[in-house]
């Protein structure tokens, strides 16, 4: 399963580059946009790895028409001067860089032999597409902007559902959460700051490389590239790294900081106007066993409060809980990043969650449950089992944040199709010959255009 995994990220990430030079021809324009035969063949090679190699006759054609959907949707884009700003592409950028490095065990090397480039000459090829996914991304979600539905309107798609397609919900949980990240002792902090300053005297005493002593002790992703952070306009770092940056002369090292990450040592590589180029060195404290102890029983002392009824759990995550995490601001309940709502299936949950409540009543509260971030570190939390539904078939009572939510998904699927179909007739389309025996895609072969010759 990872290497499909693996295998499909590389495809749709960087295949095109060398897919182009072979395959390459225009089989369609959209307005100003050209779709490449390329981009279908990758589209195609994508759909067949997820499916284990059996895709239906009619995937090429159901493709195609999903390519030129989203050329009509980045042509109005571009038209009615949709704006993306360079931070979210960076942002992407660096998640798909990442995320493909993460494949290949963080090995350059590697990365740099497969594509045959530098990570940040592959960035730049992955630039451009990146920025139009956004663009595509924001004309769709203008289209759809404000799509309500009522509550007769829920009813009616319900009652269109037959008897027999009626989904089978799982049992669900809504939990609610406590996090207390556990703080670094004194003398840690200490031992830190002074290895830092020892370093930052041998880049500007000593004139040792930057980048090299990055790479030997940073504990940031960034270390493998030297600590280079790329270009970057104001709001994207943390208040205490932004203020120091942009302090910073041309080549200048900024004293050690401290921030939530750590402590820090930055130097800035250069300026384009409201953004600045830095590189940094981060270097996390060790958290101490005592460290953690000292966490643990603090935990417990916040359970006992709750308990006793001393303290009512909304009131005690405003009181203890890290204000970093996202249920701080939902009253301590945990939010379903696939669904986005609050509701569980219980094996969707984290294992140590899902292990803590199996047990549970309604309203308990664990013991403090240890886990660390992917920045290593250390947390507990206390769960607290606010509701549990049992196994059953799906009826408005118990689910009607859930066929509201597909309400409004089908009306705006709707309301995206009557666009398409009205733009159609509106823009400029020329479509490839090879394409004609596609029922799927007569609506775009207008009478009035010309088919683009083979």
């Amino acid at each position: 399963m990872r290497y499909l995994i693996f295998t499909v990220l590389l495809t749709l990430s960087m295949a095109a580059s060398a897919q182009k030079q072979i395959l390459d021809k225009m089989v369609a324009t959209v307005g100003g946009e050209i779709t490449l035969l390329s981009e279908v063949e990758e589209q195609y090679a994508y759909t067949k790895a997820q499916r284990n190699g059996t895709v239906p006759p009619e995937a090429r054609c159901m493709l195609v028409e999903q390519v030129l959907v989203n050329k009509l949707l980045l042509n109005q884009a571009k038209l009615d001067s949709i704006e993306v700003k360079d931070e979210e592409v960076e942002s992407q950028l660096d998640a798909r860089i990442t995320r493909i490095l993460s494949y290949m065990n963080d090995d350059l090397k590697q990365f740099e032999e497969y594509y045959g480039q530098t990570v940040n000459e592959v960035r730049e090829q992955f630039r451009e597409d990146l920025r139009n996914n956004l663009l595509i991304e924001r004309m769709r979600n203008k289209i759809m902007t404000d799509v309500t539905v009522t509550p007769s309107e829920v009813k009616d798609f319900f009652r269109r559902i037959p008897k027999d397609s009626l989904p089978y919900f799982s049992s669900e949980v809504e939990v609610g959460e406590i996090v207390h990240k556990v703080p670094v002792n004194a003398e840690q902090k200490r031992v830190t700051m002074a290895k830092l300053e020892d370093i930052r005297k041998r880049i500007v005493e000593g004139k040792e490389d930057f980048a090299e002593l990055a790479k030997k002790y940073s504990d940031d992703g960034s270390a493998r590239g030297g600590g280079d952070l790329g270009f970057a306009k104001r709001g994207k770092y943390v208040t205490e790294f932004e203020a120091a940056a942009y302090k910073l002369e041309e080549m200048e090292v900024s004293p050690v900081i401290e921030t939530q990450f750590g402590f820090h040592i930055i130097q800035m590589l250069g300026r384009r106007g409201n953004s600045i180029h830095v590189r940094h060195i981060l270097i996390r404290p060790e958290i101490t066993d005592e460290d953690v102890s000292l966490g643990k029983r603090h935990m417990d002392t916040v359970r006992t409060l709750l308990l006793k009824d001393s303290l009512s759990f909304s009131r005690a995550v405003k009181k203890f809980s890290d204000k970093n995490v996202q249920s701080f601001n939902n009253d301590g309940r945990m939010v379903n990043p696939t669904s986005g709502n609050t509701f569980f299936e219980v094996g969707d949950l984290d294992p140590d969650i899902y292990f803590a409540i199996d047990t549970m009543k309604v309203n308990s509260v664990s013991k403090p449950i240890e886990f660390r971030d992917d920045a290593g570190d250390y947390f507990f939390r206390l769960v607290k089992l606010m509701s549990r539904t049992t196994p059953h078939k799906a009826n408005l009572a118990q689910d009607y944040a859930k066929i509201q939510k597909a309400a409004i998904e089908s009306k705006r699927n709707e309301i995206v199709n009557k666009w398409v179909e009205e733009r159609i007739r509106k823009t400029f389309i020329l479509i490839d010959r090879t394409y004609q025996g596609c029922p799927n895609l007569e609506p775009w072969m207008k009478e009035n255009m010309a088919a683009i010759k083979p």
